[in-house]
């Protein structure tokens, strides 16, 4: 819904990534962000080590983490879902951390979008989390259809939603009506 110069959205869902040997998250009913993101995630830190999306650096070596936090749109996972031919994409097979409603178009976010949270909260949209194959093994789990795994990436492509880094820690949670200020806008 778009008021004034502003976008809002609802955040449906509020997850983390805190069990070893899972990407699925499990949601919360709210959580206090802190600089570095959801204590307990496996994202969670201002430092990370580069990895194969930063061949600029030698691999292990420590960036600044900007996948703190990873958000999908419900409007995007029925697209993704549409495409795969099943009923539904849940944001946790995903492994995202939030899940928002009313902004169809997510992925599309550019670098420095702000989203804003009534707390006082604030992320900084990093740019497109890029698919890749973990969610499609976890949705081929999830539906009993082995062929979904490989066709995951191609459903997704513009799709997968963002990654965001915390600009201002506080709490979050589920039911939040967030506001997003556009790079433009601010």
């Amino acid at each position: 819904m778009k008021k004034g110069n502003e976008q809002l959205a609802v955040m449906t869902g509020l997850l983390i990534a805190d069990k070893p040997g899972t990407f699925i998250t499990r949601h919360l009913d709210w959580a206090e962000m802190q600089f570095g993101g959801l204590v307990g995630d496996r994202h969670f830190g201002v430092t990370s080590k580069a990895d194969v999306r930063q061949p600029m650096y030698p691999r292990g070596t420590e960036i600044m983490n900007r996948r703190q936090i990873s958000i999908v749109s419900e409007e995007e996972c029925e697209e993704i879902a549409a495409a795969l031919g099943i009923e539904r994409v849940a944001p946790e097979w995903l492994g995202a951390n939030m899940a928002l409603k009313g902004l169809e178009r997510l992925t599309a976010l550019p670098r420095g979008t702000r989203i804003l949270f009534p707390s006082g909260a604030g992320l900084v949209c990093e740019g497109e989390n890029e698919p890749c194959v973990h969610p499609g093994k976890v949705i081929a789990e999830q539906t009993g259809n082995p062929k979904l795994a490989g066709k995951f990436v191609k459903a997704a492509w513009n799709r997968r939603g963002i990654v965001a880094s915390v600009e201002r820690p506080g709490i979050v949670s589920a039911g939040d009506e967030v506001r997003i200020l556009f790079p433009d806008e601010l």
